[in-house]
């Protein structure tokens, strides 16, 4: 390709609007455009940086036995009635209508409307396993699209989705998926981990693992041990409870609650600082409404509330965090003033805050020595909050976490029957009874992986693109576009590249030397062979991008060690 043709506008300034590194220079580098807030044109070589990652994907998933299908964006509201999820989906879900006033939503995934292709098509163990799965865009009405491409309303994404017999089968197509994420993001060149996490709206019955592209701007925290593979998500990553048990001692040997006098300390620093207590001998009281029903939770004050967890322990559809009127109305006690002394409703505490001997909190003001589960009632324990780091590690005996944080780029799902059964989806066994598939998902978030490789590969010049799936191969740079020498030789350079099967772009602007070099190194192609002032003697410079030493070598050498750096 020749760069005087190329649709490749490039800035010299990063847009102000652009918070993220990988933003920044995917606008500068002319790959990308936005529309309109989360909603991006993909230019000629962001385009070609997104195929290349879509014949990755589809190359490890045909090596995984799956095939490849192509469904309808747009998908009835009714399948999703039938599955549950219309209503629990929530505002992230664009819906519309039609003229004649029918229900539709824009596929933020594919569940619904395979399932319904399924039941419609299977109906023999025979037929099974088998593994279905396309590329294609999804909408989601993000309430905060920001970071370019990490968090857009519109993006491209992988979902497959396996059928099989029965759970036996699951486990083994779980595995090969599995087992292909770790080829792709390898090729990718990204560094990432597989962590446990949480199901979310997707659900299911099985496992889930996220993959986390590691990375500064990521959104998502990762708590990882230090000594073993375990590895979670914030939302589900545990702790080992050595230490962490309720207090089993009678009260008669311990002081009894005492009143202090804390009319203007709500905070938990304010209480640290004020009694010169540290935070993890403080209980922290939250109010929650979990599908509508009061709760309080208890959780050290030096912890979060992990709510998640907590809707998991209560099986709540709906949680939410109780406004001061319904605290005042519960508890009698302003909010940062309540606490677990006297109150009708049910108190769940976690093990951390259960453990704790002689503590801080609140009973329309403040209390000290109070004791779990002597002075207040514990209707039920659990682990309730995130985990923090130097945890003990609850897979292993020695480790302890360490918190990283990540961009989630895919993630792999045990379904279960939760769509079959909902939706009728059944096969006929070898006795000829009546079961649901068991299912599982798998996504990819395309655009997001994309834009995850140039977080991850970046210096202060641009973007270094792993070079499987950088836009172009090798990048031809004559210092002059006017000099004959120069031209004759990049061209019989540019032919001899191309003619050996690499992808090559040949900057044959009539720009300064000083415009070619900065462009190329923003744009980040792997390989850069400069044409110079030696071209009349055949000799040109050749450099890789993630290295700073530049090498000279006659044209057939500079071809061959490109062709060798690529077959490496």
């Amino acid at each position: 390709m020749r760069q005087s043709q190329l649709f490749m506008p490039t800035l010299r300034v990063s847009p102000s609007e652009a918070e993220a590194a990988s933003h920044q220079l995917m606008l500068r580098a002319g790959l990308i455009r936005q529309l309109a807030a989360g909603i991006y044109t993909y230019l000629p070589p962001g385009r070609r940086v997104l195929r290349k990652l879509e014949a990755i994907i589809r190359e490890e998933m045909d090596k995984a036995g799956c095939q490849e299908v192509f469904m309808p964006a747009m998908q009835p509201a009714d399948l999703w009635r039938q599955s549950g999820r219309y209503e629990k989906y929530g505002p992230e879900l664009v819906r519309l209508k039609d003229r004649h006033e029918r229900e539709f939503a824009l596929g933020p995934t594919h569940e619904e409307v395979i399932t319904d292709l399924v039941r419609g098509e299977l109906s023999s163990y025979r037929q099974l396993p088998l593994t279905l799965y396309q590329i294609q865009t999804k909408f989601r009405d993000e309430k905060r699209p920001r970071y370019g491409l990490l968090r857009g309303r519109e993006f491209m994404m992988k979902d497959a989705y396996s059928f099989d017999a029965d759970w036996e089968g699951l486990d083994r197509s779980y595995q090969r998926m599995y087992e292909a994420y770790h080829r792709i993001f390898t090729r990718c060149g990204l560094n990432f981990r597989p962590v446990e996490a949480d199901a979310g709206t997707i659900g299911g019955e099985g496992g889930t693992h996220e993959f986390m592209a590691l990375a500064d701007i990521g959104e998502d925290t990762i708590a990882a041990c230090d000594h073993c593979q375990y590895a979670a998500n914030l939302e589900k990553a545990g702790y080992r409870l050595a230490g962490d048990t309720p207090n089993a001692e009678g009260s008669s040997s311990h002081p009894e609650p005492e009143k202090l006098h804390t009319p203007k300390v709500r905070k938990i620093d304010e209480l640290v600082q004020a009694l010169g207590i540290p935070a993890d001998q403080i209980l922290k009281t939250l109010l929650f409404l979990a599908d509508g029903k009061p709760v309080a939770v208890i959780v050290r004050g030096d912890h979060e509330v992990n709510e998640i967890k907590l809707a998991g322990l209560l099986q709540a559809d709906q949680l939410e965090l109780a406004d001061q009127a319904t605290t005042e109305k519960l508890t009698g006690a302003a909010v940062g003033f309540a606490g677990p002394i006297g109150l009708s409703i049910p108190i769940l505490a976690d093990y951390s805050a259960a453990a704790v001997i002689s503590a801080v909190a609140g009973a329309n003001d403040h209390w000290k020595h109070v004791r779990p589960g002597i002075h207040f009632e514990i209707a039920q324990l659990g682990d309730l909050r995130n985990a923090v780091s130097g945890d003990g590690c609850p897979n292993c005996a020695d480790g302890h976490l360490r918190m990283f944080r990540g961009i989630e780029v895919g993630q792999v799902f045990k379904l279960g029957t939760k769509y079959s059964e909902g939706m009728q989806a059944n096969y006929l066994d070898a006795s000829g009874s009546e079961k649901p598939v068991i299912m599982g998902c798998y996504g990819i978030g395309i655009s997001r992986v994309m834009s995850a490789v140039v977080e991850q590969h970046h210096d202060e010049e641009g973007i270094l693109w792993p070079r499987e799936i950088a836009p172009y191969q090798v990048h031809v740079v004559p210092v002059s576009a006017k000099d004959e020498k120069q031209m004759k030789a990049a061209e019989e350079l540019y032919a001899k590249l191309a003619s050996a099967g690499l992808e090559v772009l040949l900057d044959d602007r009539e720009e300064r030397p000083g415009v070619k070099f900065k462009d190329s190194d923003l744009i980040g192609i792997p390989v850069r062979i400069v044409v110079g002032r030696q071209a009349a003697e055949g000799i040109v410079e050749l450099k890789y991008r993630s290295e700073k030493a530049a090498i000279q070598a006659e044209i057939q050498e500079a071809v061959t060690l490109v062709k060798d750096f690529y077959r490496s």
